[in-house]
């Protein structure tokens, strides 16, 4: 999963959970409703992928622009990091339905503007209202199904949530596959995200606030009212005993660590296992992110024309399997993350995701060196002045070839018999690229025919197959587990604003990297940093899998070590012995 949380749940969880919700119908509708939040949140990051090939086409400026297409596509991811602190404010202040109701207004807004842009700033300012959306829903969703689902099945229905965002983005790859041939093909891609919000709205006005919520603002009878519809009759009176102990707990917490951020802060650094712990929880997130995983999330047709396919259809067909593979990965992560372990997973995903890099760019490389000639002929005469004249007052243009072309912002037109024999080095302009395919030739702007095309996409399967159980999951599971419960709230949300804002470094810079560097390069830094958290993850994240809180404090305490660490034992009640 790229982002949001995931709470681990097991088999034995699930299948409780099938039992419960079948005799009790309720539970399923107060977490299917809410999780439609989990739908969107997938949907809205993963939709621009794709509508952006078609954005390019219909405004120029975003086409000759880098920097206005990565402003498209992370205007929404730095948004989401808004988004996320109103989302935790509203959530305190006026409650989970609430926040959860301004969440559909601003992502239905969004769609709308964005769907009826007729200026590409339009879409900008649609895209800003979608972010607040998601960060909101990225707070609010889990914390709703959290907190109106009984104990024993919680972990499963807070799960079903982050299944649910992983869906919502491979739905998202079939709805723009889908509106390929419809003119107006990005506006309806972009406006679909519309209809969820809109369902999502009608149906939370008919369900209730969090009970948690309620019982903290002094409202014990609405809580009472809401549990009663939860639990069987005998449950309901431990559950408001529970619940009082857990909100009381929660107000002396409050009263220890501070209610305002900088005293939080202040507190959490005087304080060794929270330090420590703020580490291993950064680092995950940062890596997480910084191995490049939403360049393929975000931009992952342009990915697939870089590596040879020019149709925009064949290319947003291709990224519809890496997003299938994302949300089977992710799938996969929770039958085995609690039979492997956290620690160990991260570290064999690392392995497996820099090999996948590597060889990655390798293909890119060999792609770009193996780049089909330029015909001088064909660049001369195929289009009337429509030569690139970056290639007319070349030095050397003999030496040139496609790849060559491109980096000087001009456009390939293949060949006509067979796309690896020499092509035309035409000027990057919308009608000559139509009088080439009008030749019955295949017009690139991004990337070049290739032998390697097919691999090149083998390989970003790979990646994301061993991405997504590993570094895609587990660092949300960790970062619910490593704080000391009083902390836990605000070292998983220090934590979660590093990921988003990683995450919006990623998105902005990739195709500016691309092009200064080249697509090999580009892959092979993120290569790098992988290897820098793999080495960071190694000496700071400790195992927590199966480990009391007290087990996870001690070993923070005495300081994680990595190599020739002793093996805690532990007695019957779970405490180091």
């Amino acid at each position: 999963m790229v982002e949001g949380g995931v709470i681990s749940a097991d088999k034995t969880e699930f299948l409780e959970c099938f039992r419960i919700t079948w005799k009790t119908p309720y539970i399923l509708r107060l977490a299917a409703t809410a999780g439609i939040g989990g739908l969107l949140f997938g949907y809205d990051t993963g939709v621009i992928s794709g509508a952006l090939l078609y954005i390019r086409e219909d405004f120029d400026s975003v086409d000759r622009k880098t920097w206005f297409q990565e402003l498209i596509v992370s205007m929404a991811v730095g948004a989401a990091i808004i988004g996320a602190a109103i989302g935790a404010w509203m959530n305190d202040a006026l409650g989970r339905k609430k926040s959860i109701l301004t969440a559909d207004a601003l992502f239905f807004v969004g769609a709308i503007v964005m769907a009826a842009a007729p200026a590409p700033w339009m879409i900008v300012l649609g895209r800003i209202f979608v972010g607040l959306g998601v960060g909101m829903a990225s707070m609010t969703a889990p914390l709703y199904i959290s907190e109106a689902s009984p104990a024993r099945i919680r972990g499963a229905l807070v799960s079903m949530n982050g299944i649910l965002i992983t869906f919502g983005q491979f739905l998202s790859y079939l709805v723009n596959l889908g509106f390929t041939q419809v003119n107006g093909t990005w506006r309806y891609m972009l406006g679909v995200a519309a209809i969820p919000p809109f369902i999502q709205f009608i149906l939370m006005l008919s369900l209730p606030e969090s009970p948690r919520w309620l019982y903290r603002m002094n409202k014990r009878e609405e809580a009472m009212r809401i549990l009663q519809r939860i639990y069987s009759a005998e449950d309901v009176e431990t559950e408001m005993k529970l619940l009082e102990a857990s909100v009381e707990a929660e107000k002396n917490d409050e009263a220890d660590i501070g209610n305002d951020i900088i005293t939080k802060c202040r507190n959490a650094m005087k304080n060794v296992v929270v330090r420590r712990a703020l580490y291993a929880g950064i680092t995950v997130q940062v890596v997480q992110q910084f191995v490049g995983i939403n360049t393929v999330m975000y931009y992952s047709p342009t990915i697939m024309q870089l590596a040879g396919f020019a149709s925009k259809v064949v290319a947003l067909g291709l990224s519809l399997v890496t997003s299938g593979l994302n949300c089977v990965g992710s799938v996969v992560a929770m039958c085995f993350v609690d039979r492997f372990g956290r620690r160990k997973m991260m570290l064999v995903s690392l392995v497996s995701i820099i090999i996948g890099l590597v060889a990655l760019s390798m293909v890119f490389l060999a792609s770009s060196r193996n780049a089909p000639r330029i015909s001088d002929f064909d660049s001369n005469h195929l289009v009337l002045n429509g030569t690139c004249s970056a290639y007319i007052s070349a030095p050397n243009p003999s030496s040139w070839n496609c790849m060559t072309c491109l980096k000087q912002d001009c456009g390939y037109c293949a060949s006509a018999g067979n796309h690896f024999q020499p092509g035309a080095c035409l000027a990057s302009d919308k009608e000559v690229g139509n009088v080439c395919k009008r030749n019955n030739r295949v017009w690139y702007d991004k990337g070049c025919p290739s032998k390697l095309g097919v691999l090149a996409v083998v390989l970003l399967g790979l990646y994301i197959i061993v991405y997504a159980p590993g570094m895609g999951t587990v660092p949300w599971i960790v970062n619910a587990e490593i704080y000391p419960l009083k902390y836990r709230g605000f070292g998983g949300g220090v934590a979660a604003m590093a990921n988003w804002s990683s995450n919006l470094i990623v998105s902005m810079t990739f195709l500016s990297l691309t092009e200064a560097l080249g697509s090999w390069a580009t892959f092979l830094f993120y290569a790098a940093f992988s290897f820098v958290g793999l080495i960071a993850i190694f000496m700071l994240v400790p195992e927590t899998k199966s480990m009391p809180l007290e087990q996870i404090e001690n070993t923070l305490r005495k300081g994680f070590k990595p190599f020739g660490r002793r093996r805690e034992q532990t007695n019957n009640d779970g405490e180091a012995a």
